[in-house]
């Protein structure tokens, strides 16, 4: 499956429909062209479309910081948290949120992505507006330089040199399968997050982190720094995707 969350995808990908670009059903079929199964509450997309939306946002949440996702019910706020993502209008407000399953015998497995809809509050056009693909760039290099000076300084390093060429080659845009009209200077900064979001995420789960002599509470640390970094980048890449999706929409020039 693709490393880009299927939310981005998704939001890319039904906006370039909404412009008139191509169908609903033809926007989905090359969100997923990875999965073997799509279904849920799609309907709802063209719903928003008549409805008069143009704009299909995202936002990457997680347990503790549901901070760039519209005020929801407690049931949608949680089920986004696990995701870790979601997509959502801003004029009527609303919300989908995925969830990936797999399914099969090992050596023979499926993977399918149902999607939840819920209401939610509407977002200020403003709110959007003001993201700056500058202030983003800015504000993620700057992180990413405490991040990796903390690291440093706590020791044992997460990762090499096969880590980050493995999850720079997940991220490779050629693979992404996004709209070719996505701004280039938005899928630069997409792809920088993206790629530090999967180190991140990679070096978590690395299961020798203890190993080297490195003691529980080096690991902690080094587990909490990662975890930070992880939420910094994701924020960056949602908030060059909603750059992109206002780009797409006609919001703000290409």
């Amino acid at each position: 499956m693709s490393e880009l969350p299927a939310s981005v995808r998704l939001a890319l990908w039904v906006t370039a429909a909404w412009r008139g670009d191509l169908p609903t059903r033809d926007a989905l079929a090359q969100s997923f062209p990875d999965l073997d199964h799509v279904a849920g509450d799609l309907a709802r997309l063209d719903v928003w479309r008549d409805l008069g939306e143009g704009a299909l946002f995202v936002a990457l949440p997680r347990p503790g910081d549901v901070s760039g996702m519209p005020r929801a019910s407690t049931a949608a706020t949680a089920h986004a948290a696990e995701a870790g993502e979601c997509v959502y209008v801003a004029g009527i407000g609303g919300l989908l949120v995925p969830t990936l399953t797999s399914f099969g015998p090992e050596g023979d497995t499926g993977h399918r992505i149902d999607w939840t809809a819920y209401d939610a509050d509407p977002v200020p056009r403003h709110r959007l507006e003001m993201l700056d693909l500058r202030d983003v760039e800015r504000t993620l290099m700057t992180r990413l330089a405490e991040h990796t000076a903390r690291l440093a300084d706590i020791g044992g390093q997460p990762w090499g040199q096969e880590a980050r060429a493995a999850a720079e080659s997940d991220l490779d845009t050629r693979l992404w399968g996004v709209p070719r009209t996505t701004p280039g200077r938005a899928l630069r900064i997409m792809s920088l997050a993206g790629t530090a979001s999967q180190l991140a995420e990679r070096a978590t789960s690395l299961t020798a982190l203890g190993s080297s002599g490195v003691d529980t509470a080096t690991m902690t640390s080094r587990s909490a720094a990662l975890r930070s970094l992880g939420g910094d980048a994701d924020t960056a890449l949602a908030q060059a995707t909603n750059v992109a999706v206002m780009t797409l929409a006609g919001w703000r020039p290409a």
